[in-house]
């Protein structure tokens, strides 16, 4: 069997790499002439994990990232509103969320695919779902299954779905930046203001990853550089978050306007096509997991790609679950861009209640998103086991 995946991100590697361990013969398309993803840092929490440990990834994933640790919310004074032990949630989970640079993620998934999958620098100009024909500048290739994974201006999915309105703009801006890391006495924390955020998350070696996000409207950028726009808006707040800025290259800060999909798609196939990741359920970042379910989305297609029911099957087990997964990350971002002072008092005093009523409440909000496993692995080779997290759970439900 023949796959022809568009799109060299994250998804696009791993559900390369997922297809090639059923036995599937895949070519990889990408546009750009290296796999240079956008993006900083990226979190990997339980769930995805335990799909990377059933394509034997989940090891080397790992032995790169460094353990998020302790983690929680706090106010712009530093008091904390939530907060969750790493062991507790890995208890609960059986694994850590874990955190490395989104280029060795990509630098990983590319290495262990075997020589002369990946085309480069190569743009897919038309998609025939019935044939599964994929039309190139160079030419043309048919394949069993096409997966697009070509991310949240998906061309492909306009074609499919040409009266799905696209993506939306989130009302809020992004930024993201790695610099060295200052002494920390945490683990991860973000800290929320008025209608702003700023996220704190230690690397492995000497470096941290930070992100932060404003409600202002589309398309603006700062008169100066970004980082001076970072420390005008966070400059005033707790330790470390002035130090850092302070110390970090302007040129290191990426600004990004936040699109998502917030009207489902009907489907997640259309003939011999399989969409997956953003450019099926592109969503804001607000519970980490764009990457996280781009994951589920690849072990999950390869595990049923090869039924005659496969897409549909894949559709039924994916769509419902994500569709869950954007509207409650959607939900957390607008709790971060109140900005109305009583609203944002309220907001806090919840938080602060909740959190001594019922120390686990945050963690049990999120069972169903981080307690997922695959229900299928495939034959060979076996999954990767841990040092750390001790390898892979048994399988539960898709």
């Amino acid at each position: 069997m023949r796959a022809v995946v568009i799109g060299g991100g994250i998804g696009g590697l791993t559900a390369a790499l997922a297809l090639t361990r059923w036995g599937w013969s895949v070519q990889i398309i990408e546009r750009a002439p290296s796999l240079d993803p956008v993006g900083a840092g990226i979190s990997l929490s339980a769930n995805a994990l335990y799909a990377l440990d059933s394509i034997g990834a989940g090891g080397p994933v790992r032995e790169l990232a460094a353990i998020q640790g302790d983690a929680g919310i706090r106010r712009t004074d530093g008091a904390w509103l939530t907060r969750t032990s790493e062991a507790e949630a890995r208890e609960r989970y059986g694994s850590s969320i874990v955190v490395l640079l989104r280029s060795r993620l990509v630098e990983l998934l590319s290495g262990l695919l075997p020589p002369g999958t990946l085309t480069l620098g190569t743009t897919v100009t038309g998609v025939d779902p019935g044939t599964g024909t994929v039309t190139t500048a160079d030419g043309e290739l048919t394949a069993d299954l096409v997966v697009a994974a070509d991310g949240i201006r998906s061309a492909t999915r306009q074609a499919l779905f040409p009266d799905h309105p696209g993506p939306v703009y989130a009302g809020a801006t992004s930024w993201r930046l790695v610099t060295r890391r200052p002494d920390l006495t945490f683990g991860a924390a973000e800290t929320w203001g008025a209608g702003l955020v700023f996220g704190v998350v230690p690397l492995a070696g000497d470096l941290v990853y930070c992100y932060a996000t404003d409600t202002v409207p589309a398309g603006g950028r700062s008169a100066d550089s970004e980082r001076a726009e970072l420390l005008r808006l966070f400059g005033e707040w707790h330790d470390p978050i002035p130090d850092i800025l302070r110390g970090t290259d302007p040129a290191a800060v990426l600004r990004h306007d936040l699109y998502c999909l917030d009207e489902p798609l009907p489907a997640f196939h259309r003939g011999k096509v399989a969409l997956l990741g953003d450019a099926a359920h592109a969503m804001t970042p607000n519970m980490g997991q764009g990457g996280c379910q781009a994951i589920e989305d690849a072990v999950v297609l390869a595990g049923l790609a090869g039924r005659p029911d496969g897409l549909a099957a894949y559709t039924a087990a994916r769509l419902p679950r994500t569709t869950k997964v954007v509207r409650g990350s959607r939900s957390i971002g607008r709790l971060t861009r109140l900005r109305n002072p009583l609203a944002v008092r309220l907001r806090d005093a919840s938080m602060t209640l909740g959190q001594r009523l019922m120390p686990t409440l945050m963690l049990r909000r999120l069972d169903d998103v981080l307690g997922w496993r695959p229900a299928v692995t495939p034959p060979s080779p076996e999954p990767a086991r841990d040092r750390r997290d001790g390898g892979p759970a048994p399988a539960g439900s898709a």
